[in-house]
C-alpha cells in the first residue's frame, strides 16, 4: 500500500477563531490507538469543546470527540478520552510558561493527517470580549459590502 502524501484535514475548529485572539500556533503529534486512527481516516472528529494543557512536563489534549470506530470490537476507544501530545521539550516549557500567564489558553484549531501521521494545530490564544467579537463581525461585513460594490462597478464597465 502506498504511503499517504500531503495534508488531509479531518476537522477544524472555526469557532475558535471567532472566540479567541490567536497569538501563536504549534503543530503537535497525537498518541492515538488503532481504532481512533481508523475513525479519523473516515473523517469523523469534533474539536468544538476541545482544549489542551500542560501537566508535569507533558502536553495533553482533552475533550476532543473522536467517535468510536463502527467496525471496532470490544477494544474500541472512549470517544472523549485525554490524549497525549507530542511536542519538543522546549515547546512544552514555553507553552507551560505562557498558559501560567493570565488569560492565555491552548486551543486546537485543526486535526489533520500530514504524510500519513495524525497532527493537531494548537493555538496559544486569549479569549475575546463580546464587543471584540461584534467589532470583528462588523469589519467582515463592511469588507464584504465593499468588495461587492467594487465587483458591481467592474461588471458595469466603469
Amino acid at each position: 500500500m502506498p504511503k499517504e502524501q500531503g495534508q488531509k484535514v479531518v476537522a477544524s475548529n472555526r469557532k475558535a477563531r471567532h472566540d479567541y485572539l490567536i497569538e501563536d500556533t504549534y503543530e503537535a503529534g497525537i498518541v492515538l490507538s488503532g481504532t481512533e486512527v481508523k475513525s479519523l481516516r473516515q473523517g469523523r472528529a469534533s474539536l468544538v469543546d476541545g482544549y489542551a494543557y500542560v501537566d508535569r512536563g507533558e502536553a495533553w489534549l482533552d475533550n476532543v470527540h473522536i467517535p468510536e470506530y463502527t467496525e471496532g470490537t470490544w477494544n474500541n476507544h472512549a470517544p472523549r478520552r485525554k490524549r497525549k501530545l507530542l511536542l519538543h521539550r522546549d515547546e512544552i516549557r514555553k507553552l507551560a510558561q505562557v498558559t501560567k500567564e493570565g488569560g492565555y489558553t491552548l486551543v486546537p484549531l485543526s486535526l489533520y493527517f500530514n504524510d500519513g501521521r495524525a497532527k493537531v494545530e494548537l493555538a496559544v490564544a486569549k479569549g475575546k470580549r463580546e464587543y471584540d467579537k461584534r467589532h470583528a463581525l462588523r469589519e467582515r461585513q463592511d469588507r464584504r459590502e465593499a468588495d461587492r460594490a467594487v465587483a458591481s462597478r467592474k461588471y458595469l464597465g466603469e
